[in-house]
């Protein structure tokens, strides 16, 4: 059976956000597109690289020779977006892995969000994965993708705060306890 596409092209909204306080949040890729949304789960560091790569697709294409392209080096003012997630977020699935691409002819990032994948039975050679139920696809223009990647970047950031001796991040409900770094004496 075809998994179920969520498409958004163009949407009227593509963000990273989370729900919960630092140290127990849950991060969410949502996409709007009139009154459809769409939110999945994923993990901090997935939020990080996804932000990590729209940035460096995004400044290979500046530095291309030749490149017909209009790629901005910041953010757009107008595109900034620091609201919060749609309510109500409805989970529809808990990322597993994400392709990331440029399209030339619509000049567009691509992403596409794949489920966490049912693995195979090791026990049983004969056994592959299944195919996801759904995935979720969307096609935003370059500004679009650096203001998604600037807000991205900040909500990422927005976490627990590191300890100065180790950097490992502090929980504020108990105390931290740490070892000096390795290479200290």
């Amino acid at each position: 059976m075809s998994p179920v596409v969520h498409g958004f092209d163009w949407p009227d909204r593509f963000v990273v956000g989370t729900v919960g306080e630092p140290g127990a949040r849950t991060f969410y890729l949502q996409a709007r597109s009139g009154g459809d949304v769409v939110s999945v789960a994923l993990e901090k560091q997935q939020s990080a690289q996804l932000a990590a790569g729209i940035d460096h697709i995004l400044d290979e294409l500046r530095t291309q020779s030749g490149n017909p392209f209009h790629v901005p080096e910041g953010t757009p003012d107008e595109l900034l977006d620091d609201d919060p997630l749609d309510a109500p977020v409805v989970e529809r699935f808990r990322v597993g892995r994400m392709t990331l691409g440029w399209d030339p002819s619509t000049a567009q990032i691509v992403i596409e969000a794949l489920p966490l994948a049912t693995e195979a039975d090791e026990d049983d050679p004969l056994d592959e994965p299944t195919e996801p139920d759904e995935l979720l696809v969307v096609r935003i223009p370059v500004g679009s993708a650096r203001a998604f990647a600037l807000r991205t970047r900040g909500i990422v950031a927005a976490g627990r705060p590191l300890c100065p001796l180790c950097g490992e991040p502090t929980h504020p409900d108990r105390p931290h306890v740490c070892g000096l770094p390795d290479d200290l004496p």
